[in-house]
């Protein structure tokens, strides 16, 4: 299908495209990887009058290593960040979901932040951002904000993104050695999207279990983190036994939505066994880069 007739902005600085956004509104849409927002347009659900093209805008291309984050900018493509040294060192769990999402042409088309952005609950990447307590870098004509993950996803589709804001990029605290995390999924086919999937972080030392994250995708509107089932790893020995109490918590408090791809019954069941698989995967990884 083409897409609708609109209006082409390709601004030279960070600025300008602020500008051309404040001056649009909600008519206006911010263009980076393009993977999301063009078949949007084309199957007409919702399209802009106006296309603002960032792509050229070197301001957003960096990664950024300091001594507590990382900090990736809204123009940097998945398959940089995917084989990044810094990334897999630092961020591990950014490392470890990046091979998940979509396919290899997708990956280097596509930017990670775009699809933060873009905010689908059956995504990776919201996932990752919740689990890790990410930061999100907003801009607008009138100054920049942060705003953490949580309270960033509103809802299907739905962030704390404002009409005239772009995400110029998100931070993601640098782990040390002993935290590692994995992202486990089930879908029909490699680079669809998940029926289930979950972003797991674990810390340990000294074989105790000191700090755990576990948030699940494709199981509601937004990224959903299993408070319960993370404290019941904390204090306790990573093994299958402290495993499955973290998957029977999941189980009986996660409560997914049914959809035509899969019932809530089957996505529950995919979550608590994923919990035990994401676990073990991510203890295997601490120290071993991603």
């Amino acid at each position: 299908m083409k897409n609708p007739p609109f209006h082409y902005h390709r601004p030279a600085t960070l600025d300008e495209a602020l500008a051309l956004l404040a001056e649009f509104g909600d008519d206006g849409k911010i263009l980076a990887g393009g993977q999301s927002l063009l078949p949007v347009m084309a199957l007409r659900l919702g399209p802009p009058a106006h296309v603002i093209d960032i792509g050229t805008l070197e301001e957003l291309k960096s990664i950024e290593v300091s001594d507590t984050a990382v900090t990736i900018g809204a123009m940097v493509r998945h398959a940089e960040a995917e084989h990044s040294a810094e990334v897999a060192e630092y961020t591990p769990l950014v490392a470890a979901a990046l091979p998940h999402v979509g396919h290899r042409a997708i990956r280097n088309r596509g930017t990670v932040v775009g699809s933060i952005a873009h905010a689908d609950s059956a995504a990776e990447m919201p996932a990752v951002c919740l689990a890790t307590s990410a930061t999100m870098h907003l801009a607008s004509a009138e100054g920049t904000r942060n705003v953490a993950a949580p309270d960033f996803f509103q809802g299907f589709f739905t962030t704390a993104i404002e009409p005239n804001e772009i995400l110029t990029g998100v931070s993601f605290p640098a782990w040390g050695p002993t935290t590692s995390g994995t992202v486990v999924e089930v879908s029909r086919r490699h680079g669809d999207y998940a029926m289930c999937g979950v972003a797991c972080a674990l810390d340990v030392a000294d074989n105790v279990i000191n700090g755990a994250a576990l948030a699940f995708f494709s199981v509601a509107s937004t990224p959903v983190r299993i408070a319960e089932a993370e404290n019941v790893l904390l204090g306790q020995a990573p093994s299958e036994a402290t495993y499955q109490a973290a998957a029977d918590v999941v189980t009986d408090t996660l409560e997914p939505e049914g959809d035509i791809h899969a019932t809530a019954a089957y996505r529950l069941h995919l979550a608590g066994v994923l919990t035990r698989r994401g676990l073990a995967e991510a203890h295997d990884r601490i120290g071993v880069p991603a």
